[in-house]
């Protein structure tokens, strides 16, 4: 018997809260249920998954701890862009073949525009702006790597990308006393993820999909057949199930996943409104998303609310002091950064898991010596587009409408167990000071 949830939701004190009237709290599950496919974790990859195979006729079951929107799906800085990996392209051309990199390529940009596209086609105003991302140089040395990195995109992608200097930085809105160039890659657009989450979910429940909020997995072992994963409450049986907590899975579930991601946390804040005059007088008035070429990368843009949305890699544990020291670093990087608007007060901060894998590329595909069980997990920070095709490509797999040679390689890896892996926060704490002496 399935009934209503009588624990209140779980907020996260975002900005994308504040912004929608309503994020739903889907059913627990109560006793159990069968289902053809089981899906962990109700984010973009999961929820991409589950609305394909809906629709290719299969019962669907998908599994939330909290509530469609909780975890990093419902919290990043909403950077519809390249991304997925750690590995820049000069390191996938030597892993995988040039080749290979290009098809890596394609596939991001096949993420961009499918999000575009389910965007108009639901008809969902999603606060979207931004043609394309801008990289700014925080050091003036950084312009020549920029300009090199140009040539190559160019040369081995077909990307024609656009350097701008820093005179031109200033001239178009791009002002700030630590920019010193940049480079302007044409593909993605900004957008409301929190938005576009709760669209994608209403999506797979019209489909018939069935979401379970407050229904945390604790358990997953072969039953028969199928497979049955455990919550609290209860259980479900099903003949295949995909992974897709991201930086919010349970790694013991199933016990394979145990020491093979790294979940880092990210943090972001954002301003009040900003006046027409306040914007003047920092000169940064374009509404592009941006990221400086530092390695704990900072992320930021102007919203269509002229507010403004600052964004940091950072912070190993989520203990209330080391969160507002974490918020502290972020805030005086802001004012740095910033300098014109070190008066304008912050009314938004939370943080969120970035999920990291030790091979730097996303994992989609079976999981070894499980049959049944599939993941699509990994996204390093960059989500939104690649995670939503991700769904729909981890869907193909599961009803073998798709091959795994038909992914780019990149993408076919399975996840490797980081060595000492109770250590792995410890030794993230020592990239981290490796990281920001290097970015000087």
């Amino acid at each position: 018997m399935l009934q209503q949830s009588r624990t209140p939701r779980e907020t996260i004190g975002s900005y994308w809260e504040a912004s929608v009237d309503h994020v739903r709290q889907d059913r627990q599950l109560i006793g159990n249920a069968h289902f053809d496919v089981a899906v962990i974790g109700a984010g973009y990859a999961g929820l991409s998954a589950a609305l394909k195979l809906a629709k290719s006729g299969l019962s669907i079951g998908v599994l939330e701890a909290e509530h469609v929107g909780f975890g990093a799906s419902g919290r990043n800085g909403g950077f519809c862009c390249l991304g997925g990996t750690k590995l820049d392209a000069r390191q996938l051309i030597r892993r995988f073949g040039l080749d290979e990199a290009r098809k890596f390529a394609a596939y991001q940009v096949a993420g961009i525009n499918l999000v575009a596209q389910r965007l108009e086609n639901w008809g969902v105003d999603a606060d979207c702006h931004s043609k394309g991302e801008i990289y700014l140089a925080h050091r003036p040395k950084d312009l020549a790597s920029l300009k090199e990195e140009a040539a190559f995109l160019k040369d081995n992608f077909g990307i024609r990308t656009r350097v701008l200097g820093k005179s031109e930085l200033d001239s178009e809105g791009y002002g700030g006393p630590e920019f010193h160039g940049g480079l302007h890659m044409p593909y993605g657009f900004a957008l409301n993820p929190l938005k576009y989450l709760l669209a994608l979910g209403d999506q797979v429940r019209q489909a018939g999909g069935r979401i379970f909020g407050k229904s945390p997995v604790t358990g997953v072992n072969q039953d028969g057949e199928c497979w049955r994963l455990e919550t609290e409450h209860g259980y479900v049986r099903a003949k295949k199930i995909v992974l897709a907590g991201n930086g919010y899975a349970r790694e013991t579930v199933p016990k394979w996943l145990h020491g093979r991601t790294l979940p880092v946390m990210s943090s972001i804040q954002v301003t009040r409104p900003l006046s027409e005059g306040e914007l003047s007088d920092q000169g940064w008035t374009a509404d592009t998303m941006a990221a400086d070429t530092r390695r704990l990368l900072h992320y930021f843009r102007l919203l269509p609310d002229r507010r403004f949305l600052f964004g940091t890699r950072g912070g190993i544990f989520e203990k209330a002091p080391a969160l507002t020291a974490m918020q502290k670093r972020a805030r005086n990087d802001f004012e740095t950064m910033f300098p014109a608007w070190a008066h304008v007060e912050t009314e938004f901060a939370w943080h969120g898991n970035v999920c990291l894998a030790r091979n730097l590329t996303p994992f989609v595909g079976e999981v070894p010596r499980m049959d049944g069980i599939y993941a699509a997990m990994g996204w390093h920070g960059s989500g939104i587009a690649m995670a939503s095709l991700s769904g729909e490509k981890i869907a193909g797999l599961v009803t073998g409408s798709l091959r795994r040679d038909d992914l780019p390689s990149p993408l076919q890896i399975p996840f490797r167990k980081f060595p000492l892996s109770a250590f792995r926060k410890l030794y993230l704490q020592g990239a981290y000071w490796i990281y920001g002496w290097l970015d000087r």
